[in-house]
């Protein structure tokens, strides 16, 4: 038996057979899913631009190793990136005027840096991460429209729960209302302040 490794799908393939398989123009639609290509995308390209009227867009379960910037789409609130081999958090500068959510867990991360230009960005799910350090955390505290993150599964958890975390996010990123799939109660918002 010779398994030959196939070359990646590009981007420009996905948005093809995309539009084969719905019958719409992927630069018409509001949301474009191209996760979980057989054989896996590897890289974004340039051809994700004329997704000009994309609201949301999934490139989850992909091969993925970095993000580039996608100036065209100027209309996107949730970008899904979940399962790839994603390093750090690039190419938001033009997506992070509109964009609401990012969905980037099961990658590489260890950095949050370049979130900064998200100022409507109220959800980012990072959960099965490398996040180590609780400086990393606390840069969200930047963002002004923040209000749901999910770091479940990062290093930084070491052996606690998700409740006992809790508040030291809270502590760290004040204006939340939900960690890991729990409402901000006053209780976790007393145990915050009580912390050093």
């Amino acid at each position: 038996l010779n398994f030959k490794m196939s070359k990646a799908t590009t981007c420009r393939e996905a948005i093809k057979n995309w539009e084969a398989k719905h019958g719409l123009v992927a630069a018409e639609a509001k949301e474009v899913s191209l996760i979980c290509q057989i054989p896996f995308i590897e890289k974004m390209d340039d051809s994700l631009n004329q997704l000009e009227n994309c609201e949301k867009l999934s490139l989850s379960t992909n091969q993925l190793d970095r993000i580039i910037n996608l100036p065209k789409l100027k209309n996107l609130k949730i970008l899904s990136l979940g399962r790839n081999n994603i390093k750090r958090i690039v190419g938001l500068d033009e997506i992070g005027q509109t964009l609401e959510q990012l969905w980037i867990s099961y990658n590489q991360i260890e950095k949050l840096e370049g979130l900064n230009p998200c100022i409507k960005l109220h959800t980012f799910f990072a959960s099965n991460n490398k996040i180590k350090v609780w400086d990393e955390i606390a840069k969200l505290a930047q963002l002004p429209e923040i209000k749901t993150v999910l770091f479940v599964g990062n290093p930084i958890y070491g052996e606690r729960t998700n409740k006992e975390v809790a508040p030291m996010i809270v502590k760290r990123i004040p204006q939340l209302e939900n960690v890991d799939s729990q409402m901000v109660s006053n209780s976790i918002r007393q145990l915050a302040n009580e912390l050093d």
